[in-house]
């Protein structure tokens, strides 16, 4: 009888703890400039082959628990599309450690647990895609195949385009943010009568290549939301508005957005978001419904011995359970009591518990959809955003009954502090969210390589625990380096550097116009007939087989500055040249070739991602050190041709990309 090979090992935890520090950092980074994270589990898998190679006994079960712990990186830190809104409502002047790390340790561990069982339905006897699981099946296979074969050229190849694509968007980061010798937009305004239109577009390398892998039909979608935002919407509510006095009207127009624009864009993001849970709770049910007894006796010992079809038993799931659910009971307790002081003990404990059972309910019926999401449209393309959207919506509404029924709740759940309260829960329901998204693809890749369930769902709850540790050091970081939109730490800093936090900032708006009773209905309104339009786009042309409109990116178009939404659109733009070059010679080249350039694309796209974000977080920490928001620039505002130079180097960089996936 042979031995199976190793698969839970020190080294294999230590590398993934290792990988998901540094991809935590990115995400955090990346999510907080623009309003996006990226899939870490195809670049982990490929490091860890690049690196565990060496050792004889490595294999390709242990590669893939790696790449399942390090994919925590690009789930757990969507958590920071909520946190920052504490110190927008001035509630926080930093992150406090305990408080952060445990709400993103509690999130995200049971959003493990709620997925596991659902595995058997939904990936194994499921026939959902699993775009990405599938993917990075494939590559620990390729990997795998090769070091068998004692050939490195394709693992060496690989992990040379994800070389090539970090430094090159380093390089850039280091001469845009750091030594401002090149531009990172460049934005004007057409004046026609009494309105102006807005035309801008970003030089982000992380920006490109997050377009080049939403594809087409989303980039598309994403610009025609950028063109009915500012060739339609906001002109038309420019024409509407009195400017103030000395004020100039592409002035107004940024006010406009900001006030109004947005929240359309935040109605087309949760209308798409309820339309897609709603079209998948009907699947969920009757998969559940479908799923077999566990037979007795015999049956069932032969089922316990088969490593591929054991998931973490249901001790461990109640103990783990529990203790998570307390911690979020505890953290939240001593939120409220810090916050909400003039509730009694007895009011508080009830108040804690009350949110925590909420947060809990409301993230089991997420996890299932976001699971489900994740198997038919991939992780990425799943509407993180609106889910959160919709359970600020929820959690503010619950929270106002609440304060309308119970009166010893009136005190604490009313006005800023019970904005701050919803805030805080929904980072908990996002955290559960965003990792069951991404565990079901993660445990796809290893129903496809033989791993065995239990110990992946053990090693992405590790995963958790480390990203749940770096998230509060590296935001303080980013705040005190940067500041946020909204919220600068000190005085006399360049708001025009500070991070977006676009999504921190629509969840306190929504949250504060909840309780305010100012949120603009009018606005979110027009956005839900907007995204109905935007689902019936899309259902005719998937019907007729004309392409596809995803709603939810029309959404964003809307939602995000131009100069995120273009530069967005051009990725696409890049990935449409790119996939009709590799069918163009496809034939002439064999399915070796192509495979070959899919994969080079993936890592470009991967390296850029990855080289901006982390040249993003050296360059804060020596503003943070240095005290000053641009310490290493050569050139002041006063160097016009910037702006000119930038879009050379970006040009320069697509064609780069363009020319080393495409080259024979």
């Amino acid at each position: 009888m042979t031995s199976s090979p190793r698969e839970f090992t020190l080294r294999g935890v230590l590398l993934g703890a290792l990988i998901t520090l540094a991809f935590t950092a990115a995400n955090v980074y990346l999510g907080l400039k623009v309003g996006l994270t990226f899939a870490s589990a195809i670049p982990a898998a490929v490091i860890s082959m690049a690196l565990l190679y060496r050792f004889q006994d490595s294999n390709i079960l242990e590669n893939n628990l790696v790449q399942t712990q390090a994919s925590a990186a690009g789930t757990l830190s969507s958590v920071i599309f909520v946190l920052p809104a504490l110190l927008m409502l001035g509630l926080w002047t930093g992150f406090p450690f305990w408080q952060t790390a445990l709400v993103c340790a509690a999130g995200g561990t049971l959003g493990v647990l709620y997925t596991v069982p659902l595995r058997r339905v939904m990936v194994v006897q499921s026939t959902l895609p699993y775009p990405e699981g599938v993917a990075a099946a494939e590559v620990l296979r390729v990997g795998e195949a090769q070091r068998h074969k004692g050939d490195g050229q394709p693992r060496g190849d690989g992990l040379r385009s994800l070389g090539w694509g970090a430094a090159l968007a380093a390089l850039f980061s280091f001469l845009s943010g750091g030594l401002r010798v090149l531009g990172d937009a460049v934005n004007f305004w057409i004046p026609a009568g009494g309105v102006a239109f807005r035309v801008a577009a970003g030089f982000s390398p992380a920006l490109l290549a997050a377009g080049y892998l939403m594809g087409a039909a989303a980039g598309a979608a994403t610009l025609l939301g950028v063109v009915l935002c500012w060739g339609v919407v906001v002109p038309w509510l420019t024409a509407q508005a009195t400017a103030a006095d000395g004020q100039a009207i592409s002035a107004l127009a940024m006010q406009l957005w900001a006030g109004k624009a947005r929240f359309l864009g935040a109605g087309v993001i949760a209308v798409a978001a309820l339309w897609t849970v709603g079209t998948l709770i009907g699947p969920i049910v009757r998969a559940i419904a479908r799923q077999p007894a566990r037979a007795p006796g015999a049956a069932s010992a032969a089922t316990a011995q088969d490593e591929t079809d054991r998931d973490m038993p249901r001790s461990w799931m109640l103990a783990i359970g529990a203790a998570a659910l307390a911690v979020l009971w505890a953290v939240t307790n001593d939120f409220i009591g810090q916050y909400l002081g003039d509730l009694s003990a007895g009011a508080r404990w009830a108040l804690a518990a009350l949110c925590v059972l909420f947060a809990a309910v409301f993230g089991f019926l997420v996890a299932a959809a976001c699971g489900y999401m994740a198997g038919l449209v991939g992780s990425s393309a799943s509407p993180i955003s609106g889910i959160g959207i919709i359970a600020t919506i929820l959690m503010g509404l619950v929270l106002l009954v609440l304060g309308q029924l119970v009166p010893a709740f009136a005190a604490g759940v009313t006005g800023r502090l019970g904005v701050a309260l919803v805030l805080f829960m929904v980072s908990v329901i996002l955290a559960m969210a965003a990792i069951s998204n991404d565990n079901l693809q993660d445990l796809k890749t290893g129903y496809l390589v033989g791993a065995t369930p239990w110990r992946q769902q053990v090693v992405l709850i590790i995963g958790c625990l480390v990203g749940a540790a770096v998230i509060p050091p590296v935001l303080d970081l980013l705040y005190h380096a940067y500041g946020f939109a909204g919220a600068l730490p000190r005085e006399g800093m360049d708001p025009h550097q500070a991070l977006a936090a676009p999504q921190a900032t629509l969840m306190q708006q929504i949250a504060s116009g909840i309780f305010n009773r100012s949120l603009d209905w009018t606005m979110l309104g027009l956005g839900v007939a907007v995204g109905v339009a935007a689902i019936a786009a899309d259902a005719a042309l998937r019907r007729s087989g004309r392409g596809a409109l995803p709603p939810l990116a029309v959404g964003l178009g809307i939602y995000l500055p131009p100069t995120i939404g273009v530069t967005l659109a051009v990725g696409a733009a890049l990935g449409w040249l790119v996939q009709r070059g590799v069918r163009a010679w496809a034939q002439r080249g064999g399915a070796d070739w192509v495979a070959a350039a899919e994969e080079r694309g993936l890592l470009l796209a991967s390296g850029l991602i990855v080289g901006e974000s982390l040249m993003g977080l050296l360059l804060a920490a020596v503003i943070g050190l240095s005290g000053q928001d641009a310490p290493l620039a050569l050139v002041g505002e006063g160097f016009t041709v910037a702006p000119w130079l930038g879009l050379a180097a970006f040009a320069a960089l697509a064609v780069f990309f363009h020319r080393s996936v495409l080259r024979r």
